[in-house]
């Protein structure tokens, strides 16, 4: 099912118009850079449907994924949540609190009231295992057009991708959602 034949599509006519009406400009990021931006906004978007039909918004899944992720007994303190979600602290209170309220996330508080661990209820656990379980199946069939071989190919050229961005932008591993400001 790898097809190698290359069809003009939407974003070969914005670097055509471009090289047209600005001769002498570099237009071939172009057609990588404006590809990824329309390839995320179609799975974010296609990824909240999917969440929202599952009953789970995409900072609840995050949080119970990365306490799933974590392993038994699927706790973690909100310092180890930072660093794991890559968000900062007001984020992740946010989302501790707005949990804890659905009864997904069980909480413990230090002497000082402050919590201390952030573990996943038998709800949360339920919740995440089908949501992730739903999810992961269905984006996999949103790519099933292309072949193990070009799977390999874009996953590596993406992660190369990722590296050099991150090193020429200076980045400090801290990606955010598609479109944050």
């Amino acid at each position: 099912m790898e097809d190698e034949r290359k069809q003009p599509d939407p974003v070969d006519a914005i670097a055509e118009a471009w090289a047209r009406e600005r001769p002498g400009t570099p237009v071939a990021s172009i057609g990588i850079i404006t590809r990824i931006w329309r390839a995320a906004k179609l799975l974010g978007d296609e990824r909240r449907r999917t969440l929202a039909r599952l009953g789970i918004d995409m900072a609840t899944l995050d949080l119970l994924s990365t306490l799933r992720r974590h392993g038994a007994p699927y706790a973690m303190t909100p310092a180890e949540l930072r660093a794991a979600s890559m968000l900062t602290a007001g984020a992740i209170t946010q989302r501790v609190t707005r949990a804890e309220q659905a009864g997904l996330v069980e909480t413990e508080r230090g002497p000082r009231g402050r919590t201390s661990s952030v573990r996943l209820s038998a709800s949360g656990h339920r919740l995440i295992e089908d949501s992730v379980g739903e999810l992961l199946a269905y984006e996999d069939s949103l790519l099933d057009h292309l072949g193990e071989g070009d799977r390999e190919r874009l996953t590596e050229l993406l992660r190369r991708l990722l590296d050099g961005l991150a090193e020429r932008l200076d980045a400090d591993g801290k990606p955010g959602q598609v479109g944050d400001g």
